[in-house]
């Protein structure tokens, strides 16, 4: 199971792994995604103002699912960018409910250092939703790097992404991530921005350096039980 806090964060941090796992190792991949993705462009919150763009947004996940191969998607509406004004509690309860209906082994989310308030907030929440009790069934958390949010950590900040698990990807993976988000009208951006597709083949080539390897992804292995 893959629970981010926005639209495109699916694709921005493990797009090209979940598009080799869902189809060349037929790993069931269920996406969560907590946040609309949209209203923080304004100074206040007004859902109706955005109703058209939020319309859009929703088909746009549907475009990028289907470029990944994602099985199943949960879209929820929490205030994008505003995770803090929630109580923990409900995003928790919304995480608890996915991960029992889809009973995953292992879970996909945010670094928890990321700039992103939301993304932080998504990853206490699948950390406390997943407490290591005798009946717990994930078993393994994985957290990713999201290009725009991860990489602009203050370089004093303790709490830097720092990679143990690398996940080799091809050509065909990394387009697919790229197409994927391609189909986010909103979030697309133009070279030399993170977002773009220039950049995000730049960042899989740079994984690969780092493993021997021509492209891949970069992960950190937060708890996994055997």
């Amino acid at each position: 199971m893959v629970v981010v806090a926005h639209p495109d964060d699916e694709l921005l941090g493990p797009g090209a792994s979940m598009h080799r796992l869902i189809s060349r190792h037929h790993v069931a991949t269920h996406l969560v995604i907590l946040g609309e993705g949209i209203t923080s462009r304004s100074d206040h919150r007004d859902v109706t103002q955005w109703q058209s763009e939020l319309a859009i947004h929703r088909k746009n996940i549907d475009d990028a699912k289907n470029a990944i191969g994602y099985h199943s998607v949960s879209v929820y509406d929490f205030p994008d960018n505003r995770f803090d004004t929630v109580a923990l509690l409900d995003i928790i309860k919304v995480i608890e409910k996915e991960k029992n209906n889809f009973q995953p082994d292992v879970i996909f989310t945010h670094h928890g250092g990321d700039v992103n308030i939301d993304h932080q907030r998504t990853f206490e929440a699948v950390m406390t939703a997943c407490r290591p009790l005798e009946t717990e069934k994930v078993k393994t958390i994985v957290t990713f790097e999201t290009h725009s949010g991860t990489e602009w950590r203050a370089s004093t900040d303790p709490r830097h992404f720092i990679p143990n698990c690398y996940i080799s990807v091809t050509e065909e993976d990394v387009q697919a991530k790229i197409k994927g988000m391609e189909c986010y009208e909103f979030e697309k951006r133009k070279y030399p921005h993170p977002r773009s597709a220039e950049a995000l083949k730049i960042a899989a080539q740079r994984c690969g350096i780092i493993v021997g390897t021509e492209l891949a992804e970069a992960f950190c292995i937060v708890r996994t039980i055997n």
